[in-house]
């Protein structure tokens, strides 16, 4: 589970290098996006990290904050 961890996270600083870009440009919108993609794949990997089984497919953070996500 480990890798599975590890990959969710690296996509995730991924998201963020993009969002940065996003900022640079001024492209906001994108920016909010990004920021929250990135922080649904860190609560993913937190949840596989704490579960050691792989996270409900969900983009709902409200509901993944409900189940511990």
């Amino acid at each position: 589970m480990q890798r599975v961890v590890e990959e969710w996270l690296k996509i995730s600083l991924y998201d963020l290098e993009t969002a940065e870009a996003m900022l640079k440009t001024k492209r906001y919108l994108y920016v909010a996006f990004m920021c929250q993609q990135a922080l649904e794949k860190i609560l993913k990997a937190l949840y596989v990290q704490i579960e050691a089984k792989l996270p409900p497919r969900t983009h709902n953070l409200l509901y993944s904050n409900a189940i511990g996500l």
